[in-house]
């Protein structure tokens, strides 16, 4: 019950439903290989149809969906249930378009986002060359109205996009989505009865991308790293801080660990090698001793602040911050070489559709929690819903968090060498 306590006390974070505001405050740190299939073969398979934008129905051969959903049951029992592959409910034509082709042929995702991209594309074309609004005040609110309800609907389109390849590449590892988390009904009330993919999951990451990871578990998770069966109670609310936290992470460090990986293969890493950069890291950290040091350290930490460093660092998982507890690692010794401005620019998520689609997976997966902020402007938990949760757990909660975030910088940079959104 002590690390269940401290676990609960250290995770002063923002509510999870707001992760746009919480990445765009000053007191959190923003953390800013799909097969290729030739869009004829789209044509040539029956199921797929041209989806329009602002259509209410998808010409589909089979029932409309609205949850990605995989049965559970043989082909021949038609009458078997359903489970959801992926707790968030895709709403959009092409979301619903999507959604049954996962589940029915997702070899064909990427040839059908091709086609659903390059249709995006000559809309958004189309409109430009039409863009020069009436000179009538009249006609002209209408026409920005309808531009706006065009603009919504394709990002509503382009999240629902990247949230299908996400699902996809867990598909593809043959790693199954943490269902949305409800009441159990289970004799000992725990939540996580989901499968064990931890081996799998990573095995996602590159081995200097899961030295990091491992780092963020044993900040989160303290001396129960090697606990599994262990249950905690936990509010639900800080459990999905958690989470949202993780994505970002996830996203952030695979961003790093693609620079890193290229400037490894072509041997330009600083001071000439990794293995020269960790040995002279790791003298510097005993001779100076932890985050409070100058140069590279003290450069992270006036960036810093992701969860790791200091939403948890008062709350007795990890004490003294960045620079405790955590092992020296190529990455983070690479990391922590950046100047303050690369280090910002590699922390920041890159779109909207990113943060709303990190808002809604969350959302989707733990529900929308009713906060309640108290006249001293403190968040009142009376009302915080509570689970159990194992440590097994939480470690799986996080794994897939921090992969789903590396994930979502994959596909974000895969459509929009496509169908160009990500700001410069």
């Amino acid at each position: 019950m002590e690390t269940a306590t401290a676990f609960r006390s250290s995770l002063a974070m923002p509510s999870f439903c707001n992760v746009r505001s919480a990445v765009n405050g000053p007191d959190f740190l923003r953390f800013g290989s799909i097969s290729r299939v030739e869009p004829a073969a789209v044509k040539q398979h029956p199921l797929i149809s041209h989806v329009k934008l602002g259509k209410s129905r998808v010409a589909l051969k089979g029932r409309n969906c609205t949850r990605i959903q995989a049965s559970m049951s043989s082909s021949s029992d038609s009458g078997g249930s359903t489970a959801p592959i992926a707790p968030l409910q895709l709403e959009s034509p092409i979301g619903q378009f999507l959604s049954q082709i996962l589940v029915s042929h997702p070899h064909l995702v990427a040839a059908a986002v091709e086609q659903q991209l390059q249709q995006l594309q000559t809309d958004r074309h189309a409109e430009k060359q039409n863009e020069e609004p009436p000179a009538s005040g009249t006609d002209l609110v209408l026409y920005r109205r309808i531009a706006e309800v065009k603009a919504n609907e394709r990002r509503k389109a382009l999240e629902e996009i990247l949230y299908a390849l996400i699902v996809q590449k867990f598909m593809d590892a043959t790693v199954s989505l943490i269902p949305s988390i409800a009441p159990s009904s289970d004799a000992s009330g725990q939540v996580d009865k989901w499968p064990n993919h931890d081996e799998k999951l990573e095995r996602l990451h590159s081995p200097e991308a899961y030295e990091m990871i491992q780092n963020h578990l044993a900040l989160i998770l303290g001396n129960r790293m090697t606990d599994s069966s262990s249950v905690a109670q936990i509010s639900k609310l800080r459990v999905g801080q958690v989470y949202a936290a993780s994505v970002m992470y996830g996203y952030f460090l695979k961003r790093v660990d693609q620079r890193f990986q290229l400037e490894k293969s072509m041997r330009i890493l600083p001071q000439g090698s990794d293995d020269e950069v960790l040995n002279n890291t790791q003298q510097t950290v005993e001779q100076e001793g932890g985050p409070s040091s100058n140069g590279a350290a003290n450069t992270f930490s006036s960036v810093q602040p992701h969860p790791e460093v200091t939403s948890w660092s008062g709350g007795g998982i990890s004490p003294g911050g960045f620079g405790h507890g955590i092992k020296s690692s190529r990455l983070r010794t690479y990391v922590m070489a950046f100047d303050g401005e690369t280090l910002q620019r590699c922390a920041t998520i890159r779109s909207k559709e990113a943060v709303s689609i990190i808002e809604k997976h969350t959302e989707a997966l733990f529900g929308r929690p009713e906060i309640v902020i108290t006249p001293q402007g403190t968040i009142d938990s009376s009302k915080d819903e509570q689970v159990k949760i194992s440590f097994g757990g939480l470690r799986r909660l996080v794994l897939e968090a921090v992969t789903f975030g590396s994930f979502l910088w994959d596909v974000e940079s895969y459509v929009d060498s496509r169908y160009h959104f990500v700001a410069n």
